[in-house]
């Protein structure tokens, strides 16, 4: 749940802070006040899309903090955290939300800093923000498919992976028959210039690592000299007459006559005569080393040359000798299909065959599944829209084939040409017959304001239970209905708020009764400038608050009365639902 909400310099917010409750929260006020303004800060809280508009004017930024209490030690939000590498403790969420007068927004979650799709992945699994705009995408039929595999999740998407890794072959095949069909003229362009870089890679000879071992030779060359100094007088100090060596063994042979007679003697006589040895087999491998270092400033241009040739072809085809290498192998492949171009074909074809069958298989078997989702979802919707007072309307889920082209490789499936999408071949609309007697139609032509409220509602309390969700916010859903419809939309509401904390934003009485915490927006103007603020109604100001809903602006005795008697008949509507 959301615990509390903090807001600085927002809009016309200049400071707010606001702590909410289990259950159905509600918030009312008149027209401006603010209500909305609140809505918008959780909603940027969780990654909804900032503006520099937001700031208060004169401020520098604008503050919003909210912390979010999770139930449950499995709630998604921790498994997103996790993948995220955001760290949960005790079921504590903190979100910090900046936006500075440059539009710019800082953010952060439990103190870490995060981008703004992170905020948003994570706001997912916290806040579900259900306003008006909401019957716009419920009227898009391209939402309808993902509301019926979000049904049953555990069942579709297992279905729907395997679909799809299938599905990603087949586009692949398909691109690749695509590039060998491609314009003959075009092929033998792309032919010559793959060979032409083709054997300039081949005619350098490159072998892995050869650039860090030219480099290392490169080095030691162009330092001969400095080199050829250090070892030689090493050589020197070591083993020149009275120097090093002839030190160490007379000091190696003084110790060796008392050694015998001294245990502390006897253990610094053998640490020097270990030391004699090693540095013996030193000035050994120094004299080595001499008699084999030769400047050569041949080998040296060779070097450079080499060295030149190949960064040439590293700004040509990678950036390393071993991508060089690879990039050879891939133009070599790509040569040998182009030159046995209609093997290849043939090979790809019978690919694309086989995985279109299977293809076909996996999205048949995806599309019963639906089918069978989509009928208890139906049966869902019918139960929640009978308690909307909807229950002589018709509600049905279509399906019908993605409309394939026939074009020598198309799909038939049911005597039908069709075509595979990201989805399946599953196109599905929700019909709709509000009226007995009225034939189906797409819910976009048919349902009115008040109807598509009723339904948004119904589908919210059928997913909000699966969700998980923290928090539901209903800005204004409740347009368009009034009478026994707005109380049986309240009732609904209360019913979501049992399985998740709402936050609901309201100009019906019937729902502001049935509220378990009750807050009232208000503005005030000081100073020529406007102030929000937000104060809990007990239960007199309730009544009156009530009263001003149903009256308007006039409060009577008679509309307090009224506002009563709603308050009563919730309280006993809750008792009910309780038990």
């Amino acid at each position: 749940m959301l615990a509390e909400l903090s807001i600085k310099n927002f809009a016309i917010i200049e400071s707010l802070a606001v702590s909410f409750q289990k259950g159905l929260t509600v918030l009312t006020g008149e027209t401006g006040a603010g209500k909305s303004i609140i809505i918008d800060a959780i909603s940027l809280l969780v990654g909804g899309r900032g503006s520099s508009e937001f700031v208060r004017h004169g401020a520098k930024k604008a503050e919003i903090e909210g912390l979010f209490l999770l139930d449950s030690d499995d709630h998604p939000c921790i498994e997103k955290a996790f993948e995220l590498g955001i760290e949960i403790s005790d079921g504590m969420v903190v979100i910090q939300r900046e936006i500075l007068v440059n539009g710019k927004s800082v953010c952060r979650i439990n103190g870490k800093l995060v981008t703004i799709g992170i905020l948003r992945e994570i706001g997912r699994t916290l806040v579900d923000i259900h306003g008006q705009h909401e019957h716009q995408e419920l009227m898009n039929v391209e939402r309808h498919l993902p509301l019926v595999d979000q049904f049953d999740e555990k069942n579709t998407n297992l279905a729907i992976e395997e679909y799809q890794r299938l599905y990603k072959q087949f586009l692949q095949i398909k691109k690749q028959l695509k590039a060998l069909n491609e314009n003959e003229q075009k092929m033998a362009h792309r032919l010559d210039l793959i060979q032409f870089q083709l054997s300039e890679i081949k005619n350098a000879n490159l072998e892995p690592s050869e650039e860090e071992k030219l480099l290392e030779e490169k080095l030691q060359l162009t330092n001969f000299e400095k080199i050829h100094r250090a070892v030689e007088r090493s050589y020197v100090a070591l083993t020149g007459e009275q120097h090093g060596l002839d030190w160490i063994g007379l000091a190696m042979s003084e110790l060796e006559d008392v050694a015998s007679l001294n245990d502390s003697l006897k253990s610094i006589y053998e640490n020097v005569s270990s030391s004699f040895y090693l540095l013996e087999e030193a000035g050994s491998s120094l004299r080595d080393q001499l008699d084999l270092m030769e400047y050569d400033p041949a080998r040296l241009d060779f070097l450079e040359t080499r060295l030149n040739e190949i960064r040439f072809l590293k700004k040509k085809y990678g950036q390393t000798v071993e991508e060089i290498l690879e990039y050879a192998a891939k133009i070599e492949d790509e040569i040998d299909q182009i030159q046995n171009r209609e093997v290849h074909v043939d090979r790809l074809k019978k690919q694309l065959q086989d995985v279109q069958k299977d293809l076909l298989l996996e999205a048949e078997h995806l599309s019963n599944i639906r089918k069978q989702i989509a009928q208890k979802l139906k049966d869902e919707i019918h139960k929640e829209l009978k308690d909307l007072h909807m229950s002589k309307t018709i509600f049905e889920i279509d399906f019908s084939l993605s409309e394939g082209k026939e074009d020598g490789q198309t799909v038939h499936f049911q005597g039908r040409p069709i075509e595979f999408l990201e989805s399946g071949i599953d196109v599905v609309e929700f019909l709709i017959s509000t009226n007995p007697g009225e034939p189906l139609k797409p819910l976009s032509k048919i349902a009115s304001g008040g109807e598509m409220s009723r339904i948004m509602l119904a589908l919210k309390c059928i997913f909000s239970k699966q969700q998980g969700i923290t928090a539901i916010i209903f800005d204004e859903v409740d347009t368009g209905v009034s009478g026994r419809v707005a109380q049986a939309m309240a009732e609904k509401i209360y019913k979501i708020s049992q399985g998740s904390q709402v936050l609901c934003i309201t100009h019906l009485p019937q729902v502001a009764a049935m509220a378990d915490t009750h807050l009232y927006i208000s503005k005030q103007t000081k100073d020529g400038r406007t102030f929000t603020s937000i104060t809990e109604l007990d239960d007199h100001a309730k009544i009156k608050e009530v009263a001003r809903m149903i009256s308007g602006v006039e409060i009577t005795e008679l509309t307090k009365q009224h506002a009563s008697e709603l308050l009563e008949l919730a309280k006993q509507t809750k008792t009910e639902a309780l038990t």
